[in-house]
């Protein structure tokens, strides 16, 4: 049985979908959707679970307990003009807003963490970026994303991208610092979402990542 799913895999994997091959998808996200696509850095990532339904997680994210402080499990809630999101929205927010070029997904760890493993289509902004800058660092960044500079000086939020941001998951601190740091100046809390699972809850859920610079990881 091991053997016909996983050459079912490939054959998605490799060559697209039809309908007949997406109900081969054994383990899907949700009822409706099979899997996604995304783009990492100029790669077409398909973004579905893991379809070996025995499959175990065994690296340092299967780790139940960190010693706290300073790996603390956080509130569902970063600040009350957050919203929080669960997996099967993050996805969402991938495939209508990533794709459509209307939001981005930030990883909020430093590089080192990004660059071994993250979720598809995400880009890195450390946390420590706005802590170690200032208003000026902030500006810039934020033109990355959309915002404007009035004539008079002022900011203008009215096409800046939506962000979702996520970190190694409930006990770290590092997308809800950075969170902070985006509303201390002035990022429109209704444009930033927090993956508060994040990367653990979505290795739990056998989701692809992207390791090694642009490999994917199943």
């Amino acid at each position: 049985m091991k053997r016909i799913l996983a050459a079912c895999w490939i054959v998605v994997a490799l060559f697209g979908a039809t309908k007949e091959e997406d109900e081969m998808v054994l383990v899907r996200i949700t009822k409706d959707i099979p899997y996604i696509y995304v783009d990492h850095k100029g790669t077409k990532i398909k973004v579905m679970r893991i379809q070996d339904p025995g499959h175990l997680l065994l690296d340092d994210y299967s780790k139940t307990s960190r010693p706290c402080p300073p790996f603390c499990i956080h509130p569902i809630s970063v600040d009350k003009r957050i919203k929080t999101i669960a997996t099967v929205e993050m996805i969402e927010f991938m495939r209508d807003k990533v794709n459509s070029g209307k939001g981005f997904v930030i990883d909020a760890r430093l590089p080192h963490w990004y660059e071994l493993e993250t979720i598809p289509s995400a880009i890195n902004l450390p946390f420590t970026l706005l802590e170690k800058g200032d208003k000026e660092v902030a500006k810039k960044l934020f033109k990355l994303f959309g915002m404007e500079v009035k004539a008079d000086g002022s900011w203008d939020f009215s096409k800046a991208k939506e962000l979702a941001i996520f970190c190694n998951g409930v006990w770290c601190d590092q997308s809800p610092r950075l969170i902070r740091q985006l509303l201390k100046y002035g990022y429109p809390a209704d444009k930033i979402l927090y993956y508060r699972n994040g990367m653990q809850g979505w290795k739990l859920l056998g989701l692809t990542t992207v390791v090694e610079k642009g490999k994917v990881k199943k």
